[in-house]
């Protein structure tokens, strides 16, 4: 899959070089930088502007874009032995989702499922999370009712994100825990939230309708952390 822009390709650079098939150049770049990717295994291409602008559809490409391997889904039921997993409930914004699983990686979360779509632009998604993706365990699993059975079945304490519950202060997190995030219009269906065992929300110190669910989402799963 193609994916472009500095920040992404800079991560898998230096963290997953192995899953780089060709590095495009449309750029100048430093001989340093340079000398040091000539000799990092995969090819290197130097391409015209417009022709790097092609290839994204005239996407911000920062003059860099590079052939990845693509991303290999995981199954979520091989999720069920970690300890802290987190579950989108009909999210399909990939910014919100890649801002999303770079946070939960950044804040040592174990693996995310994505409910409620049957599938995802990868490369976007891995774009938009900055390359955290190939460092997060993910899978797609349509039905979230299963899911939730299964975490539940496993152990795990499941909580609901939404302004009507408990304020996360207030509440003690268990060791095994599942967060689950409602979709970006219309929050967490009933029929999945009155099967959770807790909803939290985040107390505001000012009136205000809510926040972007990526913002809540990071404040969750920082406030639901175990610290060493």
């Amino acid at each position: 899959m193609l994916i472009y822009a500095k920040q992404p390709i800079n991560y898998i650079i230096n963290n997953h070089p192995s899953k780089i098939k060709t590095l495009y150049l449309a750029k100048e770049m430093d001989k340093k930088e340079y000398s040091r990717l000539m000799k990092m295994g995969f090819e290197i291409k130097r391409i015209p502007s417009d022709a790097a602008g092609k290839m994204c559809k005239n996407a911000s490409h920062q003059g860099i874009l590079a052939e990845i391997d693509e991303y290999v889904l995981h199954d979520y039921k091989t999720f069920l032995n970690y300890d802290f997993v987190l579950v989108l409930a009909g999210l399909s914004d990939v910014g919100n989702i890649g801002a999303i699983i770079r946070t939960a990686y950044a804040l040592g979360v174990d693996a995310v499922v994505a409910c409620g779509v049957k599938s995802l632009p990868l490369e976007a998604v891995t774009r938009t999370s900055t390359g955290a993706l190939f460092d997060m365990p993910f899978a797609i699993e349509t039905n979230i009712h299963d899911v939730l059975n299964d975490l539940k079945m496993s152990g795990f304490t499941t909580y609901g994100a939404d302004m009507g519950g408990t304020d996360i202060r207030e509440m003690k997190i268990q060791n095994r825990r599942a967060l689950f995030l409602g979709s970006e219009g219309e929050g967490l269906a009933a029929r999945v939230s009155s099967k959770l065992d807790a909803i939290v929300s985040i107390k505001m110190a000012h009136k205000f309708d809510s926040l972007n669910v990526s913002a809540a989402g990071a404040i969750l799963m920082d406030r639901m952390r175990k610290y060493e």
